[in-house]
């Protein structure tokens, strides 16, 4: 689960035709994921079991020093990644491994096409919702959106990762994108 949720940019695809590269808004907006991502802004959850959550945290976080340096960084991206990953019921790991592609773990990264954040989100969802204020450069925001888009295409391509990664990549039918990403979580994720 790379890249904490990192670089959700890249990450929407609305449309079985709409391509993140072409830097434009789809022609027909995905009303199923604007109202997913209405409903995911205004969800707060937390860790429903602690000493679960503390464990992995410990984990993933000697796995992530070497693209975030400091501890208490790590642990706040993980925690929240942790939670929205859970609250869309997303494997953490899968996240972080899209994070580590996406952004490399900056929270700060943006892409030629605009695509903000961890999870490389793109900033015309903001409008879309109705919460155009909202910052994609903030955690928390950042990867509630990026899960929620995530699981989106996971339950419209019947939980097949290499479709919904490759939609919310924009490279539908293409494997380069998923590749990338099934490299990263074994290598990287979910290696023992």
């Amino acid at each position: 689960m790379n890249k904490l949720f990192a670089q959700l940019s890249l990450v929407i695809c609305l449309c079985l035709s709409y391509n993140l590269n072409a830097q434009t808004t789809p022609k027909v907006l995905d009303d199923a994921l604007r109202n997913k991502l209405i409903a995911a802004i205004n969800d707060s959850r937390s860790f429903t079991d602690k000493y679960a959550a503390e464990v992995w945290l410990t984990d993933m976080s000697l796995r992530m020093q070497r693209y975030v340096k400091h501890k208490d960084d790590r642990i706040k991206i993980l925690t929240i990644l942790h939670e929205e990953a859970a609250r869309v019921n997303v494997p953490p790991e899968l996240v972080l491994a899209i994070i580590q592609i996406e952004s490399a773990f900056n929270r700060y990264a943006l892409s030629y096409v605009g695509a903000r954040g961890l999870m490389q989100v793109m900033p015309f969802w903001l409008k879309e919702i109705g919460k155009p204020n909202e910052d994609l450069f903030d955690i928390r925001t950042n990867l509630r959106m990026g899960c929620t888009i995530l699981r989106h295409y996971l339950d419209r391509e019947k939980n097949d990762k290499r479709k919904a990664l490759a939609r919310y990549n924009g490279s539908v039918g293409k494997r380069k994108y998923p590749d990338k990403i099934f490299k990263a979580l074994s290598q990287n994720w979910y290696r023992q």
